[in-house]
């Protein structure tokens, strides 16, 4: 499970992280997430991906290797592996101070997060993660509403999840916010747009990006708990996105919906570049031939 041997760094492969981490140092300082049970996500399904927090002495002696290896080349970590701040703030706190010691050039240090973990967490920790170097939070909400988060075990609400972005943003940790299109199915794909627009207008993040649900090992963990799913076409994932766009009210907000496996690349901020990104979708539903589309070839995780 090393990388590779010498590496300063210890992975339990699959290894994942947000796009724009691309070029990021990934620090495991967990492995898998502790909750799991989300049945549209296949990532930390594997046996070797069992969720367990890393020993904080791994964890340091990991972060002393890296700065000696890579020296001031490092510029950005991401804590992973599903959800690092399930940990106690006791801990990530000299996990950041470490990170600051031995790599004096990190300039971004992020994380994925379930609002579940938030909960355990005041104000005051989260900004005391701030001040020690924690900078951006990435936290999957997947839809605003209630009854497709059901449906997918999701284990939040339009509510909870409100309430951790509300958290980290006084606490003043940049947030994005990770929404799947098509997630509903066509039964409730316009609630699903709707209801996700009105949780992104409540929190205003500073990042917002979409993904097209997708199953690339297959649909039976899925359709078991959501029997009724009809998956949207190239289409109908269209016109779900137009109506979750024109349903935003967003003050500067940074807009990706770039990941390989959405079929029409859309980046922008908003809402000033809300009116040409549904000028971009009216384009795909109504002119598909003639649209910047993602051949199918090159779509997928």
């Amino acid at each position: 499970m090393l990388a590779q041997p010498g590496y300063p760094i210890r992975y339990v492969e699959p290894v994942f992280r947000p796009p724009s981490e691309a070029d990021s140092l990934i620090l495991p300082v967990t492995d898998g997430c502790s909750w799991n049970k989300c049945t549209f996500c296949e990532m930390y399904t594997a046996p070797q991906k069992k969720f367990r927090a890393r020993k904080q002495e791994e964890v340091l002696e990991m972060i002393r290797r890296a700065g000696e290896t890579f020296g001031d080349s490092v510029r950005r970590v991401f804590l992973a592996d599903g959800d690092a701040l399930v940990l106690p703030t006791h801990r990530l706190v000299p996990i950041l101070q470490a990170i600051s010691e031995f790599m004096p050039a990190v300039e971004r240090v992020s994380s994925y997060c379930l609002a579940r973990n938030l909960r355990r967490k005041s104000i005051e920790e989260l900004t005391e993660l701030r001040e020690a170097g924690l900078e951006m939070a990435y936290l999957g909400a997947e839809s605003g509403d209630d009854t497709v988060l059901e449906k997918v075990n999701k284990g939040e609400t339009f509510d909870s999840t409100l309430e951790a972005l509300d958290k980290l943003g006084q606490a003043g940790i940049k947030r994005s916010v990770m929404i799947l299109n098509g997630l509903g199915g066509d039964r409730y794909s316009e609630q699903h747009a709707d209801n996700s627009a009105r949780l992104a207008n409540a929190a205003q993040p500073e990042y917002l990006a979409t993904l097209v649900v997708s199953f690339p090992q297959g649909e039976d963990r899925f359709r078991s708990a959501f029997p009724e799913f009809a998956p949207l076409d190239r289409n109908g994932l269209f016109r779900e996105m137009r109506r979750f766009i024109h349903g935003l009210e967003l003050d500067n907000t940074v807009f990706r919906s770039d990941h390989a496996s959405n079929w029409l690349v859309l980046k922008g901020t908003l809402g000033i570049d809300k009116a040409r990104m549904l000028a971009q979708l009216e384009q795909a539903i109504s002119h598909p031939a003639s649209a910047p589309l993602r051949p199918q070839w090159a779509r997928g995780l």
